[in-house]
């Protein structure tokens, strides 16, 4: 039979088990919502952020109100807070995201668990949850701080070194694939031809591109909410403190984090969170576009383009021998479809912030975290098992391109649009080279032709 402990709260007492530190609050919520328990839990980048908030809150109560944070309060809360930052007390945070809006109850199991913590390290009962680990707060202005601290560290910490290497290896396969002429393709008919390297710098550009725009909305997100309490008036807070706690943020994350200029609205309105989603979406389009046009210059292997070779990584089918298929690439366009909706999410949730406060943080929280976390890592997963290996079939290439009708766009300054189209439709009609049908017609002599008909040089490379 399990342990337990009693604790009390406001409301009573409370059976907690035993080997827990967390207290009579979390353990209510953790008896009142039984909604994706294990599976659905608060995300973990959210107690590490709460770790660092804690700990930025002590320091700061400690400098300007030292009679009640004292220096031995302040030295075993740090330890603590360096605790729960590491992860080393994950499995005291067990409270799902469906659950009070304001995200208090994760609050208060941030307050109970370091509170417990620093009791055990000091060896007495020397902090309170409300009155020490959460002193100068509310859960209102904690909640909105540990969103934007997590994804600022998540965004700069994992998504952005996730896209410079997908951006070095199309860098390194763009050098090694110039000169290599291709057709190009509009509406997914044959267009000009384009050289290789151009298609992949294309690739390249729209990450460099979504990167700086991602970063371009972090400002807004390194505005933090602390120091408003409870509706924003920052009742209960000392003069300064959120300045100071900003600060100390800034010091424990290494971001330079500043408090929100209008804690009114720090509290109730998200628009910064969605926005930089949004620049989040924009980069899932991106990789859904890049993953499509690998797996389509990759189709066959016979009888699609087969303009390039990706890794083969496993078997494709369980009744066709033989078969591979371009998996890294549809892991990559199913991540983009679940960031798209996680922005409808995000969105619909921001749009609900009633008078002083938004409730709906912990849904907001849970979803921008799980798209940085998923784009991170199917960049990475993209990047190790199909980018770095992906190379050009030139004799493909070339059948194609030499195949291609538009090609006849370089005959247009001398014979005219019209004609060029005609000489195009017999070339297509009668199954002959566009050569023999601009001759044909009496267009140009073949030596004519044959001295204005360049393909790669439609494409820049110059013979």
């Amino acid at each position: 039979m399990e342990n337990y402990r009693i604790e009390h709260d406001s409301m009573g007492e409370v059976k907690v088990p035993a080997d827990k530190l967390w207290g009579a609050q979390t353990e209510r919520s953790h008896e009142n919502f039984e909604i994706g328990v294990g599976i659905e839990t608060m995300p973990r980048e959210i107690t590490k952020a709460f770790g660092y908030l804690k700990k930025a809150a002590a320091m700061a109560n400690n400098a300007l109100k030292p009679e009640k944070m004292t220096d031995e309060k302040l030295k075993a809360i740090s330890q603590a807070c360096d605790e729960v930052i590491s992860g080393s007390l994950n499995e005291n945070f067990p409270l799902v995201v469906w659950q009070t809006g304001s995200g208090t109850q994760s609050n208060m199991n941030t307050n109970e668990v370091i509170a417990n913590r620093a009791n055990q390290i000091a060896g007495a009962k020397l902090c309170h949850p409300n009155d020490d680990i959460n002193m100068s707060q509310s859960s209102n202005d904690t909640f909105p701080t540990a969103m934007h601290i997590a994804a600022v560290v998540e965004v700069e910490d994992k998504l952005f070194p996730a896209i410079d290497t997908l951006v070095a290896t199309f860098k390194r396969l763009e050098k090694e694939n110039e000169g290599i002429v291709k057709s190009g393709r509009t509406h997914l008919q044959d267009a000009v031809p384009i050289q290789f390297s151009q298609e992949i710098s294309g690739w390249r550009t729209s990450l460099e591109r979504d990167k700086e725009m991602i970063a371009a909305s972090l400002p807004y997100l390194k505005q933090l909410a602390l120091g408003g309490t409870a509706v924003g008036t920052g009742l209960n807070a000392p003069a300064g403190f959120d300045v100071k706690v900003a600060e100390k943020v800034s010091e424990l994350t290494g971001k330079d984090f500043v408090t929100a200029p209008n804690k009114f609205h720090a509290l109730t309105s998200k628009d910064e969170i969605t926005f930089t989603h949004g620049a989040l979406k924009a980069l899932a389009a991106d990789l859904m576009k890049i993953a499509n046009d690998v797996r389509w210059l990759a189709s066959g292997p016979r009888d699609g383009l087969g303009e390039i070779h990706i890794p083969e990584n496993e078997p494709g089918s369980s009744i066709m021998p033989g078969k591979v298929n371009p998996t890294q690439c549809e892991a990559m366009t199913m991540v983009a479809v679940q960031v798209m909706g996680n922005d409808a999410a995000v969105g619909f949730a921001a749009s609900q912030g009633n008078f002083e406060l938004n409730v709906f943080m912990p849904v907001i929280a849970y979803n921008f975290l799980q798209s940085v976390r998923l784009l991170a890592e199917v960049i990475i997963s993209f990047n190790k098992n199909c980018a770095v290996g992906i190379t050009a079939n030139k004799e493909k290439m070339h059948d194609n391109l030499y195949n291609s009708l538009m090609l006849v766009t370089a005959l247009n300054p001398y014979i005219g649009y019209e004609n060029a189209a005609k000489t195009s439709h017999l070339a297509y009609e009668k199954n002959i080279s566009l050569k023999d049908a601009c001759v044909q017609l009496g267009f140009l002599t073949p030596e004519k032709f044959d001295e204005v008909f360049h393909p790669e040089e439609m494409a820049g490379v110059k013979k």
